[in-house]
């Protein structure tokens, strides 16, 4: 007897540009939930990975399944898990998904987010 294979999930490919140096890694997050954007740890739902900075120029993030994300990611230089703050100001390079437009503080999970209706690709240019 046959039995249909499930497909896989669907594949976000991640090119990150504008790295200054490759120092630490690069920290992701992946979410559907707009109340946990751009900080995963409130989604528990969230796909959250580090990347080796070396390897962080392109990339693949498996999505649990087809819907709306949003991707934040963070280059965190001294590798302590954790966006580096002064004065509220990030002292580490940061990026979204969809390139946003950034004023005060994080843009909007609306602003970051795209559909994924299968494999699909998202070029995040970094800020310092």
């Amino acid at each position: 007897m046959l039995t249909a294979a499930s497909a896989p999930p669907p594949e976000v490919d991640v090119s990150i540009t504008g790295l200054r140096n490759s120092k630490g890694q690069v920290l992701v997050c992946l979410t559907t939930n707009p109340k946990a954007f751009p900080d995963c740890s409130k989604d528990k739902a969230s796909v959250r990975m580090a990347v080796a900075t070396s390897a962080a120029a392109h990339f693949k993030i498996a999505a649990p399944a087809n819907g709306t994300y949003a991707i934040a990611v963070v280059h965190d230089e001294n590798s302590n898990n954790k966006m580096d703050l002064a004065i509220f100001l990030p002292r580490e390079g940061f990026g979204f998904s969809r390139n946003p437009t950034i004023t005060v503080g994080a843009p909007s999970f609306k602003s970051a987010s795209f559909v994924v209706t299968g494999d699909t690709a998202q070029t995040i240019k970094m800020k310092y």
